[in-house]
């Protein structure tokens, strides 16, 4: 399951990235392995995403969404 499977308020932890595929920025604001992601709105198109990461807020694109592998809580 990646990213883009969660919906609005849904938490989940993160399993796995590839980090190949994943800017550096969001690796240094905390999305890696272990911490809870929660989603907290869609943009009106559905994309970005803005999600919180241990307490950092930001807003990512599906396209990078889908290189993140989560598990829900």
């Amino acid at each position: 399951m990646t990213l883009n499977d969660l919906k609005r308020g849904e938490k989940a932890i993160i399993l796995n990235i590839v980090t190949d595929l994943i800017p550096l920025k969001l690796i240094e604001m905390g999305c890696l392995p272990g911490n809870t992601i929660k989603l907290l709105q869609l943009a009106p198109f559905k994309d970005p995403m803005y999600l919180d990461i241990n307490g950092s807020r930001l807003a990512i694109r599906r396209e990078t969404a889908n290189h993140i592998i989560i598990k829900k809580i």
